[in-house]
């Protein structure tokens, strides 16, 4: 996978650790003696930021040699970059380093759990991100085997119920209309709170309805409503849902996981060690 962060965002993270210096190693250790290190997985994981981390290290002037790629799956004591250069780089470079490959990481191997209790049903993660992070978690995600819910506002249609208080003057049927007339090529999903709410659009012949918090008995309901009544509406679970409660909602009919969830797993423990030689 290709590096989502530019050299400006990588040299920023620096400027944020680093704004004057590595005081303590500028003051005990020769910075100009070229020494070496690496990084590999203390746990099982599935990688995601080496990329960025070896492009960090080539920009204060050190050499990379990138050994596994973000989307692998690694074992304890996996190498996946080993790193050459000056004592002052490399110790500079470090823990802002280990942080974002440890982040990136957590958020797909969660990913990818959740991908493998899914079977069969896809996965897609929200735009919820952690402010800052967006280009990262989508990439981790990826990396995960997940796919994304919506990039933003631009590339797709979701209709929330705070639309809909504007529009009480349009049925369903007439809403749907409205969009595919104007938007002929996208697919228009629809936020539900209940199980009244659902079945108006399922009815009203929407492709994708997002039933928002509804217990796994709801969707269950709706699930073999659509089945008995010939009804081809994707039934999307959102709100709440993490892999504790995922196969439950599967088991029941659920065509599409919505999820955060990933965004908020706990990072990876990564090892780095310093070689004199």
């Amino acid at each position: 996978m290709q590096c989502v962060l530019s050299d400006e965002q990588l040299m920023q993270l620096m400027r944020d650790d680093v704004p004057f210096g590595d005081l303590t190693t500028d003051l005990l250790l020769n910075v100009s003696r070229e020494i070496s290190m690496t990084y590999a997985a203390r746990q099982s994981m599935t990688l995601c930021g080496v990329e960025e981390i070896a492009r960090l290290f080539e920009l204060r002037g050190a050499t990379v040699e990138i050994c596994a790629n973000s989307g692998a799956v690694l074992e304890v004591g996996d190498i996946f970059l080993k790193v050459h250069g000056q004592t002052g780089t490399l110790f500079a470079v470090w823990k802002v380093a280990q942080i974002l490959v440890e982040w990136a990481s957590g958020v797909a191997t969660e990913t990818r759990k959740l991908v493998i209790a899914a079977g069969n049903v896809p996965v897609a993660c929200t735009r919820k991100q952690n402010p800052g992070t967006k280009q990262l978690s989508i990439k981790a995600v990826k990396a995960g085997g997940g796919s994304i819910h919506r990039l933003g506002l631009s590339e797709s249609i979701l209709v929330f119920a705070e639309h809909r208080q504007f529009l009480a003057q349009h049925n369903p049927q007439e809403l749907l209309q409205i969009l595919r007339m104007k938007a002929p090529e996208q697919l228009p999903v629809v936020e539900v709170h209940s199980v009244e709410d659902a079945l108006l659009w399922i009815n009203a012949g929407v492709s994708v309805v997002q039933l928002d918090k509804f217990t796994v008995l709801q969707v269950a309901y709706l699930a073999e409503y659509c089945q008995s009544h010939n009804k081809l509406t994707t039934l999307a679970v959102a709100g709440g849902v993490n892999r504790d409660n995922l196969a439950e909602y599967i088991k029941v009919g659920a065509n599409l996981i919505v999820t955060s969830s990933p965004y908020h797993a706990q990072p990876m423990d990564v090892q780095v060690r310093f070689l004199t030689k």
